[in-house]
């Protein structure tokens, strides 16, 4: 007799589930899309270098990385999710730098060529940004997608403590985080929020006070929780080389998940538990496990102890 995770059913709100249960049980497949943006970070308006633990190239995929425009990543990115995955339906996937970071207009021209690629196959559209480079006026533009498409804005909070993120050179203190958060209020779109666990100076009990802090928004409707995880090209992947510091284990990473996700909001779906990136990129820490046999670890570990999503969520 299977587990309760060999039957799809899990302890916490899973997003691959939701997007089942919202499309009718049709395979709903994220596309990643490269607009060309920078970061304020990088470009010297705020900062150099960008976020001590970031590498883009870690989290794009290389056929974005190659095609020129916007359909050939489409037309690419669809192909590949239906031969691949038997992809049905898509979302539209602005990942890649800071997504809002450039004029209104110039947004929109890059949005409208996005969605009029396949538009008879396309259900949603996700964009990612940082809290300093969103504003009424550029959530006015994402909301006016919103009768056509399932429209969220995906958002780094990383840590809630300054101090992490002077740090890590974030160039974005917390409070713009909350600021951003607010401007979201009673917004048709959907705000996913993405955080980063295991900085070496952090207690758990810091980390599990960034679940505090996301229940208290409740414009917030999607996280995505990553461990951290040191990759080639980036500032912190050369500190790390010369000296390296704790890194969590995967057992110690699912401890933690197995203790944050009680207290997560039950309505709040989770749309990834940990990061990852490719392998020739990654330095450390190296889990010897590919990110399917990674996500069966922490989903049967999940089942095996009898964590329930929200099930210590106090109002």
């Amino acid at each position: 007799m299977g587990t309760l995770v060999d039957l799809g059913i899990k302890g916490y709100r899973s997003y691959g589930i939701h997007l089942r249960e919202k499309y009718n049980g049709q395979r709903v497949f994220k596309v990643i899309v490269d607009g060309g943006f920078t970061c304020p970070n990088r470009d010297g308006s705020k900062g150099f270098g960008g976020c001590t633990y970031c590498n883009v190239d870690s989290f794009t995929p290389e056929p974005s990385r190659k095609l020129p425009t916007i359909k050939e990543q489409l037309e690419e990115g669809i192909k590949r999710a239906r031969t691949s995955y038997r992809a049905d339906k898509f979302i539209v996937y602005f990942q890649p730098n800071t997504n809002t970071y450039a004029p209104v207009h110039y947004l929109k021209m890059m949005y409208d060529e996005a969605l009029s690629v396949n538009t008879e196959d396309i259900v949603g559209f996700s964009v990612g940004t940082r809290p300093d480079c969103i504003d009424a006026e550029k959530v006015a533009l994402l909301e006016s997608y919103a009768d056509r498409f399932d429209v969220d804005l995906e958002m780094g909070m990383e840590s809630i403590y300054d101090e992490t993120l002077n740090q890590i050179n974030r160039g974005c203190s917390h409070g713009e985080f909350v600021a951003a958060v607010e401007l979201l209020k009673n917004s048709k779109l959907d705000l996913c929020v993405h955080t980063i666990f295991g900085f070496p100076w952090e207690t758990k009990e810091m980390m599990l006070g960034y679940i505090h802090e996301i229940n208290r928004f409740p414009q917030i409707k999607f996280v995505k929780f990553h461990h951290l995880h040191i990759v080639e090209g980036s500032i912190m992947g050369s500190k790390y080389k010369k000296e390296p510091f704790k890194l969590f284990s995967l057992a110690e990473y699912t401890d933690l998940l197995c203790e944050l996700i009680p207290l997560l909001r039950p309505d709040i779906v989770i749309q990834r538990l940990f990061g990852i990136s490719d392998w020739d990129l990654l330095i450390a820490p190296n889990w010897g496990l590919n990110k399917s046999a990674i996500q069966t670890y922490i989903d049967k570990e999940i089942e095996k102890r009898g964590v329930v999503q929200g099930s210590l969520y106090l109002l």
